[in-house]
């Protein structure tokens, strides 16, 4: 902890000397290692590019294996450097020490506080994990895996199943569960030793674990600011598969329809009834702009959204933000709902998703909501067709591709169907 005290106690010299205006620093080009410093010395690391726009200013992208997350608000004022997220309501505060380095804060602004913990970057470095020897080990494939609490071991294990593909050193994959996937882990197998992470803004993870020939033992799995800890193994399994997402959570017996209203973004009240919807096919995402897998579904829904509205369909969205408060509501929906170009209704329904009556609430008629997303899939007279809870995003690789033609094969059926 005294490391960590100096460390803070350097910040904050950092944040006054920013205010003097005696320093002026321009921010590399180029790809940046990032480090989020936890208490317990797991640091979670992670890669940007900078770059420069033809209009002359600074944006950055956030490198994930594959994904590339756009950051378009990053500004540099003398040495002081302020990155906002564009999703999940956080940002970087930081003290460029040079051109090429940084150290300063994460800052995420919770619904009731605000959280953090220390950042530092470096230009350059390219490399996310170091590597020292050949990997002895492969990770190929798919893998049956079990998390455990570090502060709770009674509680019953969380089951997921992980999905890598290992090149040389360098490992991409995921990890799918019930309620959606990890996104876009990236990392390294050094010997028999496997680092893994990500982070987008609200996902700050750092997976470490030994790889053997059918099993991987020795899992940690650090999650964002604080001391989040689980313990994880995993046993190679290539024909293991999650439970059907259409079955977790259903309509209730007796129940055919949905029936809600709830405020759009400009306080006007929309009815799931308005003569805007009847005869149509209608897909109703429950989502909220804290959440990563809601983010990879919106920007699915909105592009979707464009080429299909004409086809006699309609999408809703109802928003399950942090907060019960209209405004603070409408404000985190904003900025996300304007990075995707969403053009369907989005409801603001009041409720948080930390409520355990959430379902009762909002939508009675469901035997609960017990993930987001929730995709509810209404057909031309009005009931419901199917429920899928969590979303299979980008990150799953051909678990994205046979959504979407699952996606599109149900809801031309229903167009199709008398």
């Amino acid at each position: 902890m005294k490391k960590l005290s100096i460390f803070l106690a350097g910040i904050s010299l950092a944040f006054t000397a920013c205010n003097t205006g005696q320093s002026t620093k321009n921010l590399a080009n180029g790809v940046w290692q990032a480090k989020l410093h936890r208490t317990d010395g797991a640091d979670i690391v992670f890669n940007f590019e900078v770059k420069d726009t033809t209009a002359g200013k600074k944006v950055l992208y956030v490198l994930n294996a594959t994904d590339k997350l756009l950051v378009d608000e990053v500004s540099v004022t003398g040495d002081s450097l302020l990155i906002k997220m564009p999703f999940f309501d956080s940002e970087f505060k930081a003290k460029l020490t040079s051109d090429s380095a940084a150290e300063g804060l994460w800052i995420r602004h919770l619904a009731d506080k605000d959280v953090s913990i220390p950042f530092s970057a470096v230009a350059g470095k390219a490399q996310r994990f170091a590597v020292n020897t050949p990997a002895t080990a492969n990770v190929s494939g798919r893998w049956v895996t079990q998390f455990v609490s570090a502060k709770d071991k009674d509680k019953a294990p969380s089951t997921a199943i992980g999905e890598f593909k290992q090149s040389g050193n360098t490992v991409h994959g995921t990890f799918l569960t019930t309620t959606g996937d990890y996104r876009f882990l990236d990392g390294v197998v050094d010997g028999d030793t496997l680092r893994l992470s990500t982070f987008d803004g609200s996902h700050a993870y750092l997976f470490t674990a030994r790889v053997g020939k059918d099993s991987i033992t020795d899992g940690r799995f650090f999650a964002g600011i604080g001391d989040g800890l689980e313990y994880w193994s995993a046993v190679k399994n290539d024909t293991a598969k999650l439970p059907d997402e259409r079955t977790i959570a259903t309509m209730k017996p007796g129940q055919q329809q949905l029936d809600f209203t709830f405020p759009d973004l400009n306080g006007n009240k929309v009815s799931i009834k308005d003569d805007r919807f009847k005869n149509k096919v209608v897909i109703i995402t429950l989502m909220g702009s804290w959440c990563p897998n809601c983010m990879d579904e919106t920007g699915f829904l909105s592009k979707w959204y464009e080429k299909n509205k004409d086809r006699g369909v309609e999408v809703i969205g109802l928003a399950y933000e942090r907060t019960t408060d209209f405004e603070k509501s409408k404000h985190a929906l904003e900025g996300f709902l304007k990075r995707f170009d969403v053009h369907y209704p989005v409801l603001i329904t009041g409720v948080t998703p930390a409520d355990p009556e959430k379902g009762e609430k909002t939508l009675p008629q469901l035997t609960g909501i017990k993930g987001f997303p929730t995709t509810i899939f209404i057909d031309k007279k009005g009931n419901v067709q199917e429920v899928h809870t969590g979303f299979s995003g980008p990150g799953t690789g051909e678990h994205y591709e046979q959504f979407q033609a699952d996606f599109n094969r149900l809801v031309s059926n229903m167009l199709d169907a008398k």
